[in-house]
């Protein structure tokens, strides 16, 4: 084990970089200010052929930025980036692809409505050429396809594909156009387990082919198993850099690493004071769409429900565990107001839940949406007024004089300021546009709106008609995808507010695709394929086998 690992876990190491012989890619002292934001503070790496680097770091602690100067999208301030020795023109993607550098990103890109070969050809011929090299352009995909074990059908359309056949086709992409040094970003984010043991051995094999690799994760579990070495991000500051070829990295040495401290994940224990049914959903049906899930996958029929009926009751969570793009968009709008059900009915607390969003957050529904970036929040708008979005209309931040409506900023601004302090958001002001904040500073913003109820105007007239308007606690949360992109110590914060509500009376319905989030907080869990869902059965009911059958559709999963 590297003596590197004996400084005490909190504490920054010094001369993190461990250098490898003949490195492929090395980074020197890379540095990159925005304003007074210091994202990247001299960073040294080197990468070797046939190794695989982890890259882990806390929301906002430079991975992206630092991935975004590797691959010409950003020029940093100082330092050199080498490939096979030769400086890396800095700012130019195109230099970066030249050079091998490929990059896989969670979020796919490709085409539905094309081939898979017109996927991978895209890009690759000048347009003044008179005809194309198709075939050849086949040999190679299949060619790599064969050497990398990476099964596809050439001609079949994109749009039609399952996730994991989806990410072949990104990753072939990239080595059919000579990537010698992969980036892969959060690449099992989206993927079922039986998906994900399919990429692990495609990774093996990619190694075995003499490939570099940056793996970038935030499941430390999966980080331990396929890495060669670990680099840790801290505060834009390269902190820890670990030797993994032995394992003997732990989970918790990593976390620890990550966000300056030991990080205690939320125990859960078992729903002690279950109540009534606090929303129930009866034969929901939605007409079919062009739903696609984050990952930008079209499903048949698109994104929809198919009868679904569902209790969802005081005191209790239920997870709902599913590939992205099998109907869980179309169950949170359901229950959140942007979907209106074709068929069967909605009902809060014995009553038909009413059509306006507004309304249901009035009456203590509290969302907190997939696409945080596209609903959740509003780019633009600084961090003060999106805390208060949903709720403006409410007296608690706004009055009426003379048929004018006035919102009440200082009532405003604090309640925002209790969410910062509360969630630790961090990354700007409250006057700071929110688009400014990392997702994960995004996402725990999010969170504190929906669980903080706001506090009441201080005028005795004024707190009367309040308490009318506003919401308290709220008493059904709709969370999906809460955890997405966090960090290891963002995502035990955000699970142990999720338990607290429960455990304060509110019904929790959390959707997710990450099986260790539905296995940690499911007091029931319910698995969605194809818009149906599957009966909510007490938790340790299901084995995580059986779960991953169900999300890919096995009819008889639950018997496994």
């Amino acid at each position: 084990m590297s003596e590197r690992l004996i400084a005490p876990l909190i504490e920054p190491l010094t001369e993190p970089s461990i250098e490898r012989p003949d490195p492929v890619l090395k980074l020197t002292g890379i540095t990159k200010r925005f304003g007074a934001l210091v994202a990247n503070d001299g960073i040294s790496l080197a990468l070797a052929r046939g190794e695989v680097l982890a890259l882990l770091g806390e929301n906002g602690a430079g991975k992206s930025t630092l991935v975004s100067i590797l691959f010409g999208h950003y020029e940093a301030d100082e330092g050199v980036i080498e490939v096979d020795g030769r400086p890396l023109p800095p700012g130019q993607p195109r230099a970066a692809l030249d050079s091998g550098i490929g990059m896989v990103h969670q979020h796919f890109t490709l085409a539905d409505n094309l081939s898979v070969l017109d996927n991978v050809m895209l890009g690759t011929e000048p347009l003044w050429r008179p005809w194309s090299r198709r075939e050849a352009a086949r040999a190679r995909l299949l060619a790599a396809a064969q050497r990398f074990g990476l099964a596809v059908q050439p001609d079949a359309r994109v749009g039609t594909l399952s996730v994991g056949e989806r990410q072949r086709v990104e990753i072939l992409k990239a080595l059919v156009r000579g990537a010698r040094i992969l980036i892969l970003d959060e690449p099992t984010a989206v993927l079922t387990p039986q998906e994900s043991e399919s990429l692990f051995a495609t990774l093996k094999q990619m190694v075995a082919e003499g490939l570099a690799i940056v793996f970038i994760s935030h499941k430390l579990d999966e980080v331990r198993r396929v890495s060669h070495r670990i680099a840790v991000l801290r505060g834009g500051r390269l902190v820890a850099e670990a030797d993994n070829r032995g394992g003997e990295v732990s989970a918790a040495q990593l976390a620890a690493w990550m966000v300056g401290h030991e990080v205690a994940a939320p125990v859960r224990a078992p729903a002690a004071n279950v109540g009534a049914p606090v929303c129930v959903l009866e034969g929901v049906s939605t007409e079919r769409g062009g739903g696609r899930g984050r990952a930008g996958r079209a499903v048949s029929g698109g994104d929809r429900l198919e009868d679904v009926s569902l209790a969802l009751r005081a005191g209790e969570i239920v997870a709902v565990a599913g590939v992205s793009g099998n109907g869980q968009a179309a169950l949170a709008g359901v229950l959140n107001g942007t979907h209106a059900p074709s068929a069967g009915r909605v009902l809060l607390d014995g009553a038909p839940l009413p059509a306006a969003p507004a309304e249901r957050v009035r009456l203590g529904l509290a969302r907190i949406p997939e696409d945080r970036q596209g609903t959740g929040l509003v780019g633009d708008l600084s961090l003060w007024e999106n805390a208060v979005s949903e709720r403006l209309a409410t007296a608690a931040f706004s009055r009426r004089v003379l048929g004018l409506s006035w919102i009440r900023r200082r009532a405003a601004r604090a309640h925002a300021r209790r969410i910062v302090e509360t969630f630790d958001v961090r990354g700007g002001g409250l006057d700071a546009p929110v688009r400014a904040l990392s997702g994960g500073n995004m996402q725990k913003l999010i969170l504190g709106r929906a669980l903080t109820a706001p506090q009441a105007p201080q005028a005795p007239h004024e707190a009367q008609a309040a308490s009318r308007e506003t919401a308290k606690n709220p008493r059904l949360i709709v969370a999906h995808q809460p955890t997405w992109g966090l960090d290891v110590g963002a995502v035990a914060a955000v699970q142990r507010q999720l338990i607290a509500a429960r455990d304060a009376g509110a019904a929790v319905l959390v959707i997710s695709d990450d099986l260790d989030e539905v296995m940690a907080l499911g007091d029931r869990i319910a698995v969605m394929h194809d818009g149906r869902l599957s009966e909510a059965r007490p938790g340790g009911e299901w084995s995580r086998a059986a779960i991953g059958l169900a999300m890919a559709g096995a009819a008889d999963a639950a018997a496994a």
